[in-house]
């Protein structure tokens, strides 16, 4: 388990997708989110089974709360590019419908970081943001990801087109 302050980043377990499925199905988190349908137990079996286990372009994680090991949501690293060191930083905290707070999320994201630059030798981390998603723009920006570039109306949302947001962290910027 890699530890924080308040967190660990353990493997996903079995026993951890009916929780995970819950969190991610919620309807006010599903919008920021690249997979915007309802996921089926069928769907996150897939996921687990095809994706975590098997995929070297991934890896993620559960989060838990050190204290009482209360699973808080997940965290990884998808679309690992291991020839030119950078992956997609992907994260959400479920428990307590916190999506992402001021306590856990920042934990388990640094966590995160100094695993990916230290452990696996990355050398950037990325992610895609929509634009309505303030709580996940400033969580990156207090981190140190810095925008890089805009993508003009990817997302259909609530009625509308949104832009997504393209920020990215360097080794040396931790």
């Amino acid at each position: 388990m890699l530890k924080g302050e308040f967190t660990g980043l353990r493997a996903v377990e079995r026993s951890d997708l009916p929780i995970l499925l819950e969190y991610r199905n919620r309807t006010e988190y599903r919008r920021y989110f690249r997979e915007y349908r309802e996921l089926s137990t069928e769907n996150q079996n897939f996921w687990f089974e095809e994706i975590v286990m098997k995929d070297p372009k991934t890896i993620m994680f559960s989060i838990v709360e050190l204290e009482n090991d209360r699973l808080l949501g997940a965290c990884g690293l998808c679309y690992i590019d291991w020839v030119n060191r950078n992956a997609d930083f992907s994260i959400y905290i479920g428990a307590d419908d916190l999506y992402i707070d001021e306590k856990y999320a920042p934990d388990a994201g640094s966590t995160m970081a100094l695993y990916a630059f230290n452990e696996l030798g990355l050398h950037r981390l990325w992610t895609e943001i929509y634009e309505f998603d303030d709580l996940k723009i400033n969580f990156f920006e207090k981190m140190g990801f810095k925008i890089e570039g805009r993508h003009r109306q990817t997302h259909w949302s609530e009625g509308k087109w949104h832009d997504s947001l393209f920020y990215s962290l360097l080794e040396d910027e931790l």
